[in-house]
Protein backbone atom coordinates (compact mmCIF):
# COMPACT_ATOMS: atom_id res chain seq x y z
CA UNK A 1 0.00 0.00 0.00
CA UNK A 2 2.67 2.69 0.77
CA UNK A 3 4.43 1.78 -2.76
CA UNK A 4 0.71 2.58 -4.57
CA UNK A 5 0.61 5.95 -2.62
CA UNK A 6 4.04 6.97 -3.32
CA UNK A 7 3.64 6.41 -7.07
CA UNK A 8 0.40 8.60 -7.35
CA UNK A 9 2.59 11.29 -5.79
CA UNK A 10 4.89 10.52 -8.35
CA UNK A 11 3.91 9.19 -11.42
CA UNK A 12 7.17 9.18 -13.69
CA UNK A 13 8.68 7.22 -10.41
CA UNK A 14 6.29 4.77 -10.83
CA UNK A 15 6.75 3.51 -14.36
CA UNK A 16 10.64 3.57 -13.37
CA UNK A 17 10.19 1.43 -10.67
CA UNK A 18 7.42 -0.66 -12.53
CA UNK A 19 8.93 -1.05 -15.93
CA UNK A 20 10.32 -5.03 -16.31
CA UNK A 21 14.12 -5.47 -17.51
CA UNK A 22 13.65 -9.01 -18.47
CA UNK A 23 12.27 -7.96 -22.32
CA UNK A 24 14.63 -5.05 -22.63
CA UNK A 25 17.63 -5.29 -24.88
CA UNK A 26 21.05 -6.08 -22.77
CA UNK A 27 21.88 -2.40 -22.88
CA UNK A 28 19.03 -0.88 -21.86
CA UNK A 29 19.50 -2.65 -18.53
CA UNK A 30 22.72 -1.74 -18.47
CA UNK A 31 21.25 1.61 -18.77
CA UNK A 32 18.82 1.45 -16.33
CA UNK A 33 20.70 -0.04 -13.89
CA UNK A 34 23.39 2.85 -14.22
CA UNK A 35 20.84 5.43 -14.20
CA UNK A 36 19.68 4.31 -10.53
CA UNK A 37 23.19 3.90 -9.51
CA UNK A 38 23.19 7.39 -10.15
CA UNK A 39 20.29 8.45 -8.43
CA UNK A 40 21.29 9.46 -5.03
CA UNK A 41 18.98 8.39 -2.07
CA UNK A 42 16.77 6.04 -2.58
CA UNK A 43 19.28 4.62 -5.38
CA UNK A 44 19.65 1.11 -3.66
CA UNK A 45 16.13 0.36 -3.12
CA UNK A 46 15.42 1.33 -7.04
CA UNK A 47 18.24 -0.82 -8.49
CA UNK A 48 16.93 -4.24 -6.28
CA UNK A 49 12.99 -3.44 -7.70
CA UNK A 50 15.40 -3.72 -11.10
CA UNK A 51 17.32 -6.69 -10.29
CA UNK A 52 13.94 -8.32 -9.04
CA UNK A 53 12.17 -8.28 -12.30
CA UNK A 54 15.35 -10.32 -14.04
CA UNK A 55 15.75 -14.41 -14.16
CA UNK A 56 19.22 -15.29 -12.86
CA UNK A 57 20.61 -15.97 -15.87
CA UNK A 58 19.34 -12.07 -17.06
CA UNK A 59 21.35 -11.03 -14.01
CA UNK A 60 24.62 -13.23 -14.75
CA UNK A 61 24.40 -11.86 -18.19
CA UNK A 62 24.83 -7.94 -16.79
CA UNK A 63 27.22 -8.82 -14.28
CA UNK A 64 29.67 -10.21 -17.53
CA UNK A 65 28.67 -6.51 -19.04
CA UNK A 66 29.90 -4.63 -16.21
CA UNK A 67 33.27 -3.38 -15.33
CA UNK A 68 34.11 -4.81 -12.17
CA UNK A 69 33.87 -1.91 -9.67
CA UNK A 70 30.09 -2.32 -10.80
CA UNK A 71 29.50 -5.65 -10.65
CA UNK A 72 30.93 -5.88 -6.99
CA UNK A 73 27.75 -2.90 -5.95
CA UNK A 74 25.36 -5.15 -8.28
CA UNK A 75 26.13 -8.30 -6.52
CA UNK A 76 25.47 -6.86 -2.98
CA UNK A 77 22.01 -5.80 -3.66
CA UNK A 78 21.17 -9.23 -5.01
CA UNK A 79 19.37 -11.40 -1.93
CA UNK A 80 20.77 -14.29 -1.13
CA UNK A 81 18.47 -16.56 -3.07
CA UNK A 82 18.98 -15.00 -6.46
CA UNK A 83 22.61 -14.56 -5.85
CA UNK A 84 23.39 -18.29 -5.25
CA UNK A 85 21.22 -19.14 -8.45
CA UNK A 86 23.19 -16.44 -10.22
CA UNK A 87 26.53 -18.09 -9.30
CA UNK A 88 25.92 -21.08 -11.78
CA UNK A 89 25.10 -19.07 -14.35
CA UNK A 90 28.46 -16.51 -14.42
CA UNK A 91 31.51 -17.71 -16.02
CA UNK A 92 34.09 -18.72 -14.72
CA UNK A 93 36.36 -15.83 -13.96
CA UNK A 94 33.42 -13.80 -13.05
CA UNK A 95 32.54 -15.95 -10.73
CA UNK A 96 35.65 -17.19 -8.79
CA UNK A 97 35.91 -13.02 -8.40
CA UNK A 98 32.48 -13.45 -6.00
CA UNK A 99 33.78 -16.49 -4.55
CA UNK A 100 36.81 -15.43 -3.15
CA UNK A 101 34.51 -13.05 -0.90
CA UNK A 102 32.12 -16.10 0.22
CA UNK A 103 32.93 -17.51 3.72
CA UNK A 104 32.48 -21.57 3.59
CA UNK A 105 29.10 -20.91 5.50
CA UNK A 106 27.70 -18.77 2.37
CA UNK A 107 29.36 -22.12 0.04
CA UNK A 108 27.56 -24.58 1.78
CA UNK A 109 23.83 -22.78 2.00
CA UNK A 110 24.40 -23.16 -1.80
CA UNK A 111 24.28 -26.57 -1.99
CA UNK A 112 20.17 -26.19 -0.73
CA UNK A 113 20.00 -24.17 -3.69
CA UNK A 114 21.46 -25.52 -6.87
CA UNK A 115 21.57 -29.18 -8.48
CA UNK A 116 24.77 -30.97 -7.29
CA UNK A 117 26.14 -31.27 -10.61
CA UNK A 118 26.27 -27.32 -10.75
CA UNK A 119 27.48 -26.95 -6.92
CA UNK A 120 30.32 -29.66 -7.70
CA UNK A 121 31.56 -26.89 -10.92
CA UNK A 122 31.69 -24.18 -7.89
CA UNK A 123 33.61 -26.54 -5.98
CA UNK A 124 36.33 -27.52 -8.90
CA UNK A 125 37.02 -23.50 -8.59
CA UNK A 126 37.67 -23.49 -4.88
CA UNK A 127 41.34 -24.60 -3.34
CA UNK A 128 41.37 -28.44 -2.03
CA UNK A 129 41.68 -26.45 1.67
CA UNK A 130 38.39 -24.48 1.40
CA UNK A 131 36.72 -27.55 -0.94
CA UNK A 132 37.31 -29.95 1.94
CA UNK A 133 35.61 -27.14 4.70
CA UNK A 134 32.60 -26.27 2.62
CA UNK A 135 31.97 -30.48 2.56
CA UNK A 136 32.62 -30.74 6.17
CA UNK A 137 29.39 -28.67 6.50
CA UNK A 138 26.90 -30.72 4.51
CA UNK A 139 25.16 -33.21 5.99
CA UNK A 140 26.40 -37.11 4.89
CA UNK A 141 23.85 -37.38 2.44
CA UNK A 142 24.54 -34.29 0.29
CA UNK A 143 28.23 -34.52 0.92
CA UNK A 144 28.31 -38.23 -0.37
CA UNK A 145 26.17 -37.12 -3.63
CA UNK A 146 28.44 -33.85 -4.05
CA UNK A 147 32.13 -36.17 -3.37
CA UNK A 148 30.68 -38.96 -5.86
CA UNK A 149 30.44 -35.82 -8.84
CA UNK A 150 33.73 -34.45 -7.97
CA UNK A 151 35.76 -37.81 -8.26
CA UNK A 152 35.04 -37.49 -12.24
CA UNK A 153 36.78 -35.01 -14.46
CA UNK A 154 34.18 -32.31 -14.78
CA UNK A 155 34.63 -32.83 -19.02
CA UNK A 156 32.85 -36.42 -18.77
CA UNK A 157 29.52 -37.82 -17.89
CA UNK A 158 30.48 -38.40 -14.37
CA UNK A 159 30.96 -34.52 -14.26
CA UNK A 160 27.67 -33.47 -15.93
CA UNK A 161 25.47 -35.43 -13.82
CA UNK A 162 23.20 -34.81 -11.34
CA UNK A 163 22.37 -37.43 -8.40
CA UNK A 164 18.93 -36.36 -7.88
CA UNK A 165 16.68 -39.15 -9.81
CA UNK A 166 13.90 -40.97 -9.46
CA UNK A 167 14.45 -44.91 -9.73
CA UNK A 168 11.21 -47.33 -9.15
CA UNK A 169 11.10 -51.25 -8.89
CA UNK A 170 10.45 -53.48 -12.32
CA UNK A 171 8.10 -55.56 -10.01
CA UNK A 172 5.64 -52.26 -8.74
CA UNK A 173 2.41 -51.86 -10.36
CA UNK A 174 1.46 -48.05 -12.33
CA UNK A 175 -0.56 -47.27 -9.65
CA UNK A 176 1.82 -47.30 -6.95
CA UNK A 177 4.09 -45.67 -8.94
CA UNK A 178 1.86 -42.38 -9.44
CA UNK A 179 0.77 -42.43 -5.69
CA UNK A 180 4.46 -42.32 -5.06
CA UNK A 181 4.73 -39.21 -7.40
CA UNK A 182 1.93 -37.73 -5.88
CA UNK A 183 3.05 -37.89 -2.42
CA UNK A 184 6.53 -36.22 -3.78
CA UNK A 185 4.89 -33.10 -5.05
CA UNK A 186 7.85 -32.31 -7.01
CA UNK A 187 9.93 -33.64 -9.86
CA UNK A 188 13.76 -33.00 -10.54
CA UNK A 189 14.14 -30.30 -13.57
CA UNK A 190 14.03 -31.94 -17.02
CA UNK A 191 12.28 -35.01 -15.59
CA UNK A 192 10.91 -37.10 -19.21
CA UNK A 193 11.06 -40.16 -17.54
CA UNK A 194 11.31 -42.73 -14.49
CA UNK A 195 14.88 -45.10 -14.07
CA UNK A 196 14.14 -48.89 -12.97
CA UNK A 197 16.48 -50.60 -11.01
CA UNK A 198 16.41 -53.85 -9.44
CA UNK A 199 17.19 -54.14 -5.85
CA UNK A 200 21.15 -53.71 -5.87
CA UNK A 201 20.58 -50.42 -7.94
CA UNK A 202 21.33 -51.70 -11.43
CA UNK A 203 20.10 -50.54 -14.10
CA UNK A 204 16.88 -52.22 -15.89
CA UNK A 205 15.30 -49.49 -17.97
CA UNK A 206 13.40 -46.58 -18.10
CA UNK A 207 9.39 -45.75 -17.63
CA UNK A 208 8.37 -42.38 -19.46
CA UNK A 209 5.81 -40.56 -18.15
CA UNK A 210 4.01 -40.49 -21.40
CA UNK A 211 3.81 -44.55 -20.91
CA UNK A 212 3.06 -43.75 -17.07
CA UNK A 213 0.14 -41.66 -17.78
CA UNK A 214 -1.39 -43.74 -20.37
CA UNK A 215 -1.26 -46.90 -19.44
CA UNK A 216 -3.29 -49.51 -17.69
CA UNK A 217 -2.66 -48.24 -13.61
CA UNK A 218 -3.22 -52.29 -12.64
CA UNK A 219 0.04 -53.62 -15.08
CA UNK A 220 3.50 -53.28 -13.73
CA UNK A 221 6.59 -51.55 -14.50
CA UNK A 222 8.12 -54.13 -16.36
CA UNK A 223 5.50 -54.59 -19.09
CA UNK A 224 5.83 -50.67 -19.84
CA UNK A 225 8.71 -49.86 -19.51
CA UNK A 226 11.80 -49.12 -22.59
CA UNK A 227 14.51 -50.95 -21.56
CA UNK A 228 16.45 -50.15 -24.90
CA UNK A 229 16.93 -46.57 -24.14
CA UNK A 230 19.81 -44.52 -24.31
CA UNK A 231 22.23 -44.73 -20.85
CA UNK A 232 25.70 -42.82 -20.60
CA UNK A 233 28.93 -44.92 -19.07
CA UNK A 234 30.34 -42.64 -16.73
CA UNK A 235 33.56 -41.63 -18.23
CA UNK A 236 32.24 -41.12 -21.64
CA UNK A 237 33.60 -37.27 -22.88
CA UNK A 238 30.67 -34.63 -22.53
CA UNK A 239 31.41 -33.72 -26.40
CA UNK A 240 30.23 -37.72 -26.89
CA UNK A 241 27.66 -37.09 -24.78
CA UNK A 242 26.48 -34.10 -26.23
CA UNK A 243 26.34 -35.62 -29.61
CA UNK A 244 24.31 -39.00 -28.28
CA UNK A 245 21.64 -35.99 -27.29
CA UNK A 246 21.49 -34.72 -30.33
CA UNK A 247 21.15 -37.73 -32.71
CA UNK A 248 18.43 -39.20 -30.73
CA UNK A 249 17.04 -36.25 -29.22
CA UNK A 250 17.15 -36.68 -25.59
CA UNK A 251 16.14 -34.75 -22.93
CA UNK A 252 17.66 -37.23 -20.15
CA UNK A 253 19.66 -40.07 -19.91
CA UNK A 254 20.72 -42.26 -16.63
CA UNK A 255 24.46 -42.40 -16.06
CA UNK A 256 26.14 -45.97 -15.38
CA UNK A 257 29.61 -47.46 -13.84
CA UNK A 258 30.90 -50.24 -15.02
CA UNK A 259 29.04 -52.54 -13.24
CA UNK A 260 25.76 -51.63 -15.09
CA UNK A 261 24.84 -49.63 -11.50
CA UNK A 262 22.80 -46.43 -11.38
CA UNK A 263 24.53 -43.03 -10.50
CA UNK A 264 22.75 -40.32 -11.46
CA UNK A 265 21.40 -38.49 -14.72
CA UNK A 266 22.31 -36.10 -17.28
CA UNK A 267 19.11 -33.48 -18.88
CA UNK A 268 19.38 -31.35 -21.64
CA UNK A 269 20.27 -28.25 -20.17
CA UNK A 270 23.75 -29.24 -18.79
CA UNK A 271 24.60 -30.79 -22.71
CA UNK A 272 23.44 -27.34 -23.96
CA UNK A 273 25.98 -26.19 -21.79
CA UNK A 274 28.70 -28.44 -23.03
CA UNK A 275 27.28 -27.78 -26.73
CA UNK A 276 27.73 -23.51 -26.37
CA UNK A 277 31.49 -24.03 -24.97
CA UNK A 278 32.54 -26.16 -28.06
CA UNK A 279 30.95 -23.57 -29.75
CA UNK A 280 32.78 -20.67 -28.46
CA UNK A 281 35.81 -22.29 -28.51
CA UNK A 282 35.86 -23.24 -32.28
CA UNK A 283 34.94 -19.23 -32.52
CA UNK A 284 37.92 -17.87 -30.09
CA UNK A 285 40.41 -20.84 -29.82
CA UNK A 286 42.02 -19.41 -33.42
CA UNK A 287 42.86 -16.29 -31.72
CA UNK A 288 44.09 -17.96 -28.28
CA UNK A 289 41.56 -17.01 -26.14
CA UNK A 290 39.68 -18.83 -23.16
CA UNK A 291 36.32 -19.52 -23.18
CA UNK A 292 36.21 -18.40 -19.89
CA UNK A 293 37.97 -15.30 -20.21
CA UNK A 294 36.27 -12.26 -18.54
CA UNK A 295 35.29 -9.06 -21.04
CA UNK A 296 36.35 -6.90 -18.28
CA UNK A 297 39.56 -8.37 -17.04
CA UNK A 298 41.79 -6.70 -15.16
CA UNK A 299 44.72 -5.51 -18.05
CA UNK A 300 47.62 -7.77 -16.38
CA UNK A 301 45.53 -10.91 -16.15
CA UNK A 302 44.64 -10.37 -19.88
CA UNK A 303 47.50 -9.46 -21.03
CA UNK A 304 49.40 -12.39 -19.46
CA UNK A 305 46.82 -14.60 -21.48
CA UNK A 306 47.02 -13.27 -24.48
CA UNK A 307 50.97 -12.22 -24.44
CA UNK A 308 51.83 -16.30 -24.84
CA UNK A 309 50.11 -17.04 -28.10
CA UNK A 310 51.18 -13.49 -29.78
CA UNK A 311 54.75 -14.38 -28.64
CA UNK A 312 54.64 -18.44 -30.10
CA UNK A 313 53.29 -16.66 -33.35
CA UNK A 314 56.13 -14.32 -33.40
CA UNK A 315 58.17 -17.14 -33.29
CA UNK A 316 56.95 -18.49 -36.02
CA UNK A 317 57.19 -15.36 -38.46
CA UNK A 318 60.89 -15.38 -37.54
CA UNK A 319 61.38 -18.47 -39.18
CA UNK A 320 59.66 -17.20 -42.19
CA UNK A 321 61.47 -14.29 -42.35
CA UNK A 322 64.70 -16.22 -41.74
CA UNK A 323 63.58 -18.40 -45.44
CA UNK A 324 63.00 -15.07 -47.17
CA UNK A 325 66.33 -13.89 -46.19
CA UNK A 326 68.50 -16.90 -47.80
CA UNK A 327 66.82 -15.78 -50.67
CA UNK A 328 67.54 -11.87 -50.71
CA UNK A 329 69.91 -12.20 -53.20
CA UNK A 330 67.48 -13.50 -55.74
CA UNK A 331 64.61 -10.93 -54.45
CA UNK A 332 66.71 -8.31 -54.99
CA UNK A 333 66.93 -8.82 -58.63
CA UNK A 334 64.01 -9.62 -59.80
CA UNK A 335 62.08 -7.18 -57.82
CA UNK A 336 58.49 -9.15 -59.06
CA UNK A 337 59.17 -11.94 -56.37
CA UNK A 338 58.74 -9.66 -53.22
CA UNK A 339 55.21 -8.43 -54.91
CA UNK A 340 53.98 -11.97 -55.31
CA UNK A 341 55.09 -13.76 -52.16
CA UNK A 342 52.05 -12.74 -50.17
CA UNK A 343 50.21 -14.36 -52.57
CA UNK A 344 51.78 -17.67 -52.70
CA UNK A 345 51.13 -17.60 -48.59
CA UNK A 346 47.95 -16.23 -48.47
CA UNK A 347 46.48 -18.51 -50.96
CA UNK A 348 47.99 -21.80 -48.80
CA UNK A 349 46.99 -20.76 -45.65
CA UNK A 350 43.28 -20.42 -46.87
CA UNK A 351 43.28 -23.65 -48.53
CA UNK A 352 44.78 -24.89 -45.13
CA UNK A 353 42.62 -23.44 -42.78
CA UNK A 354 39.43 -24.73 -45.15
CA UNK A 355 40.54 -28.63 -44.18
CA UNK A 356 41.97 -27.54 -40.89
CA UNK A 357 38.43 -26.35 -39.58
CA UNK A 358 36.74 -29.24 -41.73
CA UNK A 359 38.49 -32.08 -39.73
CA UNK A 360 37.74 -30.13 -36.36
CA UNK A 361 34.19 -30.03 -36.79
CA UNK A 362 33.91 -33.66 -38.23
CA UNK A 363 36.21 -34.86 -34.77
CA UNK A 364 34.14 -32.85 -32.99
CA UNK A 365 31.01 -34.51 -33.79
CA UNK A 366 32.50 -38.11 -34.09
CA UNK A 367 32.68 -38.22 -38.10
CA UNK A 368 36.28 -38.37 -38.40
CA UNK A 369 38.76 -40.96 -36.73
CA UNK A 370 41.31 -43.50 -37.09
CA UNK A 371 38.93 -45.53 -39.41
CA UNK A 372 38.50 -42.95 -41.97
CA UNK A 373 41.62 -40.62 -41.57
CA UNK A 374 43.26 -41.69 -44.36
CA UNK A 375 39.93 -41.47 -47.04
CA UNK A 376 39.65 -37.46 -45.58
CA UNK A 377 43.86 -37.03 -46.68
CA UNK A 378 42.88 -38.46 -49.89
CA UNK A 379 39.76 -36.59 -50.52
CA UNK A 380 41.33 -33.10 -49.13
CA UNK A 381 44.53 -33.96 -51.63
CA UNK A 382 42.28 -34.16 -54.54
CA UNK A 383 40.17 -30.78 -53.74
CA UNK A 384 43.20 -29.07 -53.15
CA UNK A 385 45.19 -30.52 -56.38
CA UNK A 386 41.65 -29.12 -58.60
CA UNK A 387 41.79 -26.15 -56.52
CA UNK A 388 45.50 -25.76 -57.27
CA UNK A 389 45.75 -26.55 -60.83
CA UNK A 390 42.78 -23.81 -61.89
CA UNK A 391 44.30 -20.86 -59.42
CA UNK A 392 47.89 -21.77 -60.39
CA UNK A 393 46.58 -21.23 -63.88
CA UNK A 394 44.72 -18.14 -63.08
CA UNK A 395 47.50 -16.16 -61.25
CA UNK A 396 50.62 -17.66 -64.04
CA UNK A 397 48.61 -15.50 -66.72
CA UNK A 398 48.04 -12.64 -64.59
CA UNK A 399 51.79 -12.68 -63.29
CA UNK A 400 52.96 -13.41 -67.24
CA UNK A 401 51.12 -10.31 -68.14
CA UNK A 402 51.64 -8.32 -65.56
CA UNK A 403 55.61 -8.73 -65.25
CA UNK A 404 55.79 -9.63 -69.17
CA UNK A 405 57.99 -13.04 -67.95
CA UNK A 406 56.90 -15.89 -68.67
CA UNK A 407 58.95 -17.92 -66.56
CA UNK A 408 57.69 -15.95 -63.53
CA UNK A 409 54.32 -17.16 -64.39
CA UNK A 410 55.93 -20.62 -64.31
CA UNK A 411 57.29 -20.35 -61.27
CA UNK A 412 54.32 -18.97 -58.73
CA UNK A 413 52.16 -21.64 -60.87
CA UNK A 414 54.57 -24.58 -59.44
CA UNK A 415 54.68 -22.48 -56.28
CA UNK A 416 50.78 -21.67 -55.29
CA UNK A 417 50.21 -25.40 -56.58
CA UNK A 418 52.63 -27.08 -54.21
CA UNK A 419 51.74 -25.02 -50.90
CA UNK A 420 47.85 -25.38 -51.29
CA UNK A 421 48.56 -29.55 -51.46
CA UNK A 422 50.82 -29.14 -48.60
CA UNK A 423 48.30 -26.85 -46.44
CA UNK A 424 45.76 -29.25 -47.41
CA UNK A 425 47.26 -32.42 -46.08
CA UNK A 426 48.72 -30.45 -42.81
CA UNK A 427 45.14 -28.96 -42.20
CA UNK A 428 43.82 -32.90 -42.56
CA UNK A 429 46.52 -34.04 -40.69
CA UNK A 430 47.38 -31.70 -37.65
CA UNK A 431 44.27 -32.33 -35.54
CA UNK A 432 44.88 -35.87 -34.69
CA UNK A 433 49.01 -35.10 -34.61
CA UNK A 434 47.81 -31.73 -31.89
CA UNK A 435 45.21 -34.22 -30.16
CA UNK A 436 47.90 -37.21 -29.57
CA UNK A 437 50.26 -34.31 -27.89
CA UNK A 438 47.42 -33.51 -26.06
CA UNK A 439 47.33 -30.04 -27.45
CA UNK A 440 43.74 -28.33 -28.36
CA UNK A 441 44.20 -28.21 -32.48
CA UNK A 442 41.12 -25.19 -32.16
CA UNK A 443 43.95 -23.56 -30.29
CA UNK A 444 47.67 -24.14 -31.62
CA UNK A 445 46.57 -25.45 -35.13
CA UNK A 446 46.19 -22.16 -36.85
CA UNK A 447 49.67 -21.37 -35.23
CA UNK A 448 51.20 -24.32 -36.79
CA UNK A 449 49.08 -24.36 -40.38
CA UNK A 450 50.29 -20.86 -40.93
CA UNK A 451 53.80 -21.33 -40.29
CA UNK A 452 53.77 -24.46 -42.34
CA UNK A 453 52.19 -22.96 -45.19
CA UNK A 454 54.26 -19.36 -44.90
CA UNK A 455 57.51 -21.55 -44.90
CA UNK A 456 56.46 -24.09 -47.76
CA UNK A 457 55.66 -21.22 -50.05
CA UNK A 458 58.30 -18.81 -49.58
CA UNK A 459 60.49 -21.66 -49.98
CA UNK A 460 59.03 -23.19 -52.81
CA UNK A 461 58.53 -20.16 -54.69
CA UNK A 462 61.86 -18.41 -54.27
CA UNK A 463 63.80 -21.84 -54.38
CA UNK A 464 62.42 -22.05 -57.80
CA UNK A 465 63.01 -18.44 -58.73
CA UNK A 466 66.52 -18.55 -57.87
CA UNK A 467 66.82 -22.04 -59.91
CA UNK A 468 65.55 -20.12 -63.04
CA UNK A 469 66.95 -16.93 -62.62
CA UNK A 470 70.56 -18.15 -62.10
Amino acid sequence: MARGSKAQDNPRDSSTRQRPLQNQPLQDQLGELFNTFGAGAGAADESRLLLASLRPPDIANLLESMPPHMRQVTWELLDKDNSTQVLQHLSEDVRSEFLQAMDTAQLAAAADDLATDDFADILHQLPARITQDVLAKLDAADRARVESVLSYADDCAGGLMDTDTITVRPRHALELVLRYLRLRKELPLATDSLIVVNSRDEYVGQLSLAKLLTSDPSVTVREVMDSDAPVIPVDMPDTEVANIFSEQDLISAPVLDDQGRLLGRITIDDVVDVILEDAEEAVLGPAGLDTEDDFFAPIMKSFKRRSLWLTINLLTAFVAAAVINVFEETISKVVALAVLMPIVASMGGIAGTQTLTLVIRGMALGHVGRANLLYMVNREFMVAALNGVLLAVIVAFAAAIAFQDRYLGYVIAVAMLTNIVVAAIAGALLPSLLNWLKIDPAIAGGVVLTTITDVTGFFVFLGLATLVYA
